[in-house]
């Protein structure tokens, strides 16, 4: 278990190196103060995976680096039961010119595990690994996802009772971050706790089961890893708005600087007419815009996400290539068709009006869970998963292979 209570750390920031030995020699203050987490508190319970989101600079490095014991806080307590591992920067605790073999000694020990436990699992982590022959070279020779793979390896097979993992994970393949994942969830399955930092927000979504939102050193948000995205997008949207002093808050559910919005929206089923519908029948969406002020280049977007919360398909018009433009005062009208080839259950959809491809530059307005809509049974073929993909099996005839003592076809033809 994690028990973080009232957690504080400041750093101080000098113009020149100068500066530092000035105020060293004479006493006289020559730094500002940054303060990276301001009254921090949170627990983490046996076997959960916290997720920890934030833009960068908010202080989501800052937190694991006190949680390790590579910073030490100005004030606050930490209290951690049993081992902590983790992975942080790529190569924290590597010497970059020992060999594979060489680091998980070095390392492993770093950790907390002594030389018996490393004898015991050094195998077990190569094998891990995956790196072969590899694992006899200097670590200077290894990229970035062959040094990730050996120390995910090794911070995971010491046995820890809380797991940390920030942005490393991104650089390895899909086929490891996978096999990264499985074990991430057999180790919670087992009791471990985890805390999972990432800009990854389906992985957050699906792997967490609460998330931390910090902002500007601050915890802006503790709960579901839903409403946690939710946030973090909204934090991301509103940052462009906010330097050019654009931002105007909407309502509890949409925002953004609002030159335009959708002011009424409505989907229903082709065939029933409602908004229970059957899987593979196509769905339409009726919007109406209105525009506060002249906007050109538009773009309209939709996101249709699951009871999770986990992102299904999106799409929006600069991606189809057609444009938006609309005067002040204006309204007009859209209709969306797509087919519904996505599995039973409950959906939402998320509506969007941003400039060119994504939120990130221009966002007039966004709206979470703006419609919902429920899949019920299937109109085409069954399927197993999400989504249904067009699918063509083809079967031809082979000719039988002949039985011991037989001659070949060939065999005869040359006799």
């Amino acid at each position: 278990m994690i028990d973080i209570q009232a957690l504080n750390k400041t750093f101080k920031l000098f113009h020149r190196p100068l500066d530092r030995l000035f105020e060293a020699v004479t006493g006289k203050c020559r730094h500002t103060s940054y303060h990276a987490l301001q009254d921090i508190s949170f627990q983490v319970a046996p076997g959960e995976v916290l997720g920890v989101l934030g833009r960068n600079g908010a202080g989501k490095s800052t937190l694991l680096k006190l949680l390790t014991g590579v910073l030490l806080p100005d004030s606050g307590t930490i209290h951690i039961d049993g081992r902590v591992t983790g992975l942080l920067e790529l190569g924290t605790g590597f010497n970059p010119e020992l060999t594979g073999l060489q680091n998980i000694t070095a390392n492993g020990l770093m950790l907390g595990m002594s030389h018996e436990e490393i004898d015991a699992k050094r195998d077990t982590i190569v094998e891990f690994s995956e790196l072969g022959g590899y694992i006899d070279e200097p670590l200077r020779t290894y990229s970035s996802g062959m040094s990730m793979r050996l120390a995910f390896s090794i911070a995971i097979h010491a046995d820890p009772r809380c797991f940390l993992v920030d942005e490393a994970l991104s650089v390895g393949d899909g086929y490891f971050q996978q096999k990264c994942m499985k074990r991430i969830r057999e180790f919670k399955e087992s009791g471990g706790s985890i805390l999972f930092v990432s800009h990854d927000l389906n992985a957050v979504k699906m792997l967490c089961d609460r998330a931390l939102v910090i902002e500007g050193g601050q915890l802006a948000y503790n709960g579901n890893a839903d409403d946690a995205v939710n946030l973090y997008n909204r934090i991301m949207a509103r940052q462009a708005e906010e330097e050019e002093g654009r931002h105007q808050q909407r309502n509890d559910r949409s925002y953004g600087s609002g030159e335009i919005s959708v002011i009424d929206g409505s989907l229903w089923g082709e065939n029933s007419l409602s908004t229970t519908l059957a899987s593979g029948e196509r769905l339409e969406l009726d919007l109406t815009l209105e525009a506060r002020e002249a906007v050109e280049d538009v773009t309209l977007g939709m996101l249709i996400r699951d009871r999770f919360g986990q992102d299904i398909f999106g799409v929006n018009t600069f991606q189809l290539g057609q444009t938006v433009s609309l005067q002040a005062g204006e309204r007009q009208q859209a209709r969306l068709k797509l087919g519904a080839n996505i599995a039973p259950g409950k959906y939402t959809v998320t509506l969007a009006l941003h400039s060119r491809e994504h939120h990130l530059d221009d966002c007039y307005w966004w709206c979470d869970s703006y419609l919902q809509f429920e899949v019920a049974g299937f109109k085409q073929h069954l399927f197993s998963g999400i989504c249904r993909l067009p699918t063509d099996i083809q079967m031809t005839p082979v000719a039988a292979a002949p039985q011991a003592g037989q001659p070949t076809e060939r065999q005869e033809s040359q006799s």
